[in-house]
């Protein structure tokens, strides 16, 4: 049992590593192709290349949580549906008017 899991471990970070590399060249090389020509910008090296996936990632995923399917946004929904199963019936519908005029409507009631 403990050689399947040691084997499986060992498998993740290859595959984890091989992705990084090819990402790594991949980004290094479109960056490298379109970037200089388009902007005027310097070409780079592997390592920048690889930086700019870490800056990436944290820019747009964030510090920490798993986003969309982790729990960050389960947390969030969670508290949202607490806090809308403790109004009113009016006061729902107060509400779903009020974010109606905010954001516009749905788009179940566009249809």
């Amino acid at each position: 049992m403990k050689h399947h899991i040691v084997t499986r471990v060992l498998k993740g970070i290859l595959i984890a590593a091989a992705a990084c590399v090819v990402l790594g060249f991949a980004v290094m090389l479109l960056w490298n192709a379109l970037i200089p020509d388009i902007l005027g910008a310097h070409v780079i090296t592997y390592w920048q290349a690889v930086g700019l996936l870490v800056l990436s990632h944290l820019l747009f995923r964030g510090w920490g949580g798993w986003g969309r399917n982790g729990w960050r946004h389960d947390r969030w929904k969670h508290r949202f549906e607490e806090k809308l199963a403790s109004m009113t019936p009016e006061e729902r519908e107060k509400f779903k008017e009020e974010w109606r005029m905010r954001c516009g409507p749905s788009k179940e009631e566009t249809k």
